[in-house]
């Protein structure tokens, strides 16, 4: 692919026509680098202002050449360059979270009104296959859209349309953890799609092709459902359950950083099936509230303080404590898709807290300081800040601790009476 190559096909696109100043993600690879040159190159054809944002994720020892390279590269050019340094503990997606969320500030500081990123047809072979792999919802097999709102503008994508083998040889620093198969999209690109091409060479482009099927498909259904006001209660219930379902997916999907699990999905969704009036907070700083006559989600900006530091739960509700959904039912209600369940014996109030000095926990019949329980289970002391302790009559009943129920002297012979059922979010 050469530069005329690339000028014709964003022209064509018309991926800049409504965008003057122009943020680039620029890691050092190969893939990005090409974006930055072909962007650089065709600047003032396409009529832009360009800006560099680089993250230094300190996990290689060729990150502060790659830093320094870029830094001086752009102060060469006359660029802006920005830096943003990633810390504490590595995943892919704590690191991702923190380069989207770094170039969101950008670009509302700055003024840039578009994004752009060097992810091209293999990235997307990968990400179809990684989401059929993981068994996400059909709307999300489309894969990576090639543009899409993003901050106070668009995220663009505008190497989709060709394979990385397409890009031309260019000065770039080679990432040695591409190599790494500790991570899943690693093991995707180096052992997966290579044996699956040995099965069917034309592995990819199926992979291709269904996600432009899905895409057409939802786009489809959005065509046949616009009319439908969704969030008029009424009108929803009027529906099959199936277009509930599509209706329901398609309004959340306007949530970018909202991704509810499922079981909390089939719970929205039985309260917009009942006449009931329901308020519900979900994650980031989302609530979701309907009233007979209409159902919406906004987004609540967080106050300092705001998370309470204990909450009492009645028989028959629902709450948000901490990282977890929890849902206070009795024993013959065998619905609930919760990943987990304490038994009560009877149904008094529950107090959802974080640890106080002196708890103390029943283990094998065993009284044991809470503190001594951590030790023992070699708990980090962050995990023990986030600690959710369940207690019904002054007595604690479980702690919630890494993703983990842990129950407190549980009784196997008294008559349960009712069901604390818990979901991480």
């Amino acid at each position: 692919m050469k530069a005329d190559d690339f000028l014709q096909h964003v022209t064509k696109k018309q991926f800049f026509t409504r965008h003057q100043k122009v943020l680039i993600a620029v890691s050092g690879g190969v893939d990005s680098m090409n974006l930055l040159h072909f962007l650089y190159v065709s600047r003032e054809t396409l009529g832009i202002d360009i800006g560099i944002a680089h993250v230094n994720h300190h996990q290689r020892l060729s990150s502060q050449k790659e830093e320094d390279y870029l830094k001086a590269w752009a102060r060469q050019q006359s660029i802006p360059f920005h830096l943003g340094h990633f810390e504490g503990q590595f995943s892919e997606k704590r690191a991702r979270d923190y380069r989207y969320a770094f170039f969101r500030e950008l670009m509302q500081v700055h003024g840039y009104t578009a994004l752009v990123t060097a992810h091209h047809a293999d990235d997307q072979v990968e990400t179809i296959f990684m989401r059929l792999l993981r068994g996400s919802k059909l709307r999300y097999q489309s894969g990576i859209k090639e543009r899409q709102a993003f901050a106070q503008g668009e995220l663009i994508r505008p190497f989709l349309a060709f394979t990385k083998s397409e890009l031309p040889s260019i000065f770039h620093f080679e990432d040695d953890s591409n190599h790494d198969n500790h991570y899943l999209r690693n093991r995707v690109r180096n052992r997966y799609l290579p044996d699956l091409r040995k099965e069917n060479p034309n592995i990819d482009e199926a992979l291709l092709n269904h996600g432009r099927d899905v895409a057409m498909l939802i786009e489809a259904l959005q065509e046949l459902t616009k009319t439908i006001d969704s969030q008029d209660c009424k009108v929803f219930q009027s529906q099959s359950p199936l277009v509930q379902r599509f209706l329901l997916e398609d309004y959340l999907a306007n949530f970018l950083d909202l991704q509810i699990g499922k079981s909390q999905f089939e719970q929205l969704l039985r309260q917009l099936n009942n006449a009931k009036n329901y308020d519900f907070p979900l994650k980031n700083n989302y609530h979701f509230n309907k009233t007979a006559e209409r159902f919406m989600i906004e987004k609540i900006s967080p106050k300092t303080d705001s998370q309470p530091k204990e909450m009492v739960l009645k028989y028959g509700l629902l709450a948000t404590f901490g990282e977890y959904a929890f849902s206070y039912k009795s024993e013959a209600d065998t619905e609930e898709t919760y990943e987990t369940f304490i038994p009560l014996s009877g149904l008094a109030p529950l107090t959802l807290r974080h640890r106080k000095p002196g708890d103390r926990i029943f283990v094998k019949k065993l009284s044991k300081k809470l503190r001594r329980f951590f030790i023992d289970e070699k708990v980090p002391h962050k995990e023990r800040e986030e600690t959710i302790i369940v207690e019904q009559n002054n007595e604690i009943l479980a702690v919630l601790c890494q993703g983990k129920t842990y129950l407190s002297n549980p009784s196997y012979h008294d008559i349960m009476r009712g069901k604390l059922y818990i979901q991480k979010i």
